[in-house]
């Protein structure tokens, strides 16, 4: 599936791959503030670095004039990269006046960015922070009293919530209420939680128990989700976990209508998953309840592939059709 980047977009992160003239994929030596945010292990990373103009009496009016970042990630990635550079140098930015763009700061210079990667522009945003409190301890300016909390405790102190992308309640409830995210589905596209195995979605302490104390909302039964239909598609799949017993007593599918169903899962849910990283996934073969299933894109050389076969896809078929199901790679 191709993601419909704007114009803007797409000329950033070709600039930026080609190294022209002007552009900011790299790292500054030596840097005034480096800041860095979201793992090379969960598929996006960012280094950020900055260097500033000294001012000789007062560092709060330290001048930003060059900013770099090193990303392992997708075009937006790198787009939205190069667009927080970019705001920062022609703007003329002190560190501290930085810290007043966000994420939606960047989807605008962008013209838009998909929903499903959103979280590349919540990426910069808080890998600015991080260089922002790292220039902040070098220059002995104490945030706190300009009311500024960069929370830059909550990666190491906080409970880890999504185990998948080492992401930590105090983190997750901030950005929930920053974002105004309402549903398990807005917090996997903003920050990505919830990606992965899915386990964090409504375990004890998970990302629906967060929703349901930020908000107050009501507690929600399991066997009432729908799962977020990614590729846009307005239907929904309820995901209702089936037991041996359910699935016993549960009208006999025919040959067509097991694959139809596995197809329409395949198609609507799980290919979208893999393919916001670079990856994809083609359905081989079927018999009688074993799935045959071949990776591709950069699902097809990853490490983490047999994670991707047992606790995504297979699990997701598992609840949602028959748990019976076995998955192979071909």
């Amino acid at each position: 599936m191709a993601w419909e980047y704007s114009d803007k977009t797409i000329q950033l992160f070709t600039d930026a791959v080609h190294g022209k003239p002007g552009t900011h994929l790299g790292e500054i030596t030596d840097p005034d503030g480096l800041g860095e945010h979201g793992s090379i292990a969960c598929g996006d990373a960012l280094r950020f670095t900055f260097r500033v103009r000294r001012d000789p009496a007062d560092p709060l009016r330290d001048e930003i004039t060059e900013a770099k970042y090193l990303t392992f990630g997708c075009t937006s990635a790198i787009a939205a990269s190069e667009a927080l550079c970019c705001m920062i140098e022609t703007g003329h930015l002190t560190p501290v006046k930085a810290l007043t763009i966000t994420n939606q700061d960047i989807v605008d210079f962008l013209d838009g960015l998909p929903e499903q990667k959103i979280h590349c522009s919540v990426m910069g945003a808080e890998a600015l922070q991080a260089a922002v409190f790292n220039w902040a301890q070098k220059r002995g300016v104490n945030l706190n009293t300009l009311g500024i909390d960069i929370h830059a405790e909550e990666q190491e102190e906080g409970r880890v919530v999504c185990r998948c992308f080492t992401l930590t309640e105090p983190y997750l409830k901030r950005k929930i209420k920053e974002l105004n995210l309402h549903s398990i589905a807005e917090i996997t596209g903003a920050v990505k939680a919830g990606g992965g195995c899915m386990n964090c979605h409504h375990a004890p302490g998970g990302l629906q128990d967060l929703l349901d104390e930020v908000w107050g909302t009501e507690k929600k039964s399991v066997n009432s989700l729908t799962l977020p239909i990614i590729s846009g598609n307005l239907s929904s799949i309820p995901l209702t976990p089936k037991s041996s017993q359910e699935t016993a007593d549960s009208p006999k599918l025919s040959p067509f209508q097991f694959a139809k169903k596995i197809e329409k899962l395949l198609d609507e849910y799980l290919r979208p998953m893999v393919q916001k990283d670079g990856g994809d996934l083609e359905l081989i073969d079927i018999k009688e309840t074993t799935v045959y299933i071949e990776l591709r894109g950069t699902c097809a050389g990853c490490t983490g592939a047999s994670q991707t076969l047992k606790y995504l896809i297979e699990r997701t078929l598992k609840e949602k059709i028959d748990e019976r199901i076995h998955v192979i790679q071909v």
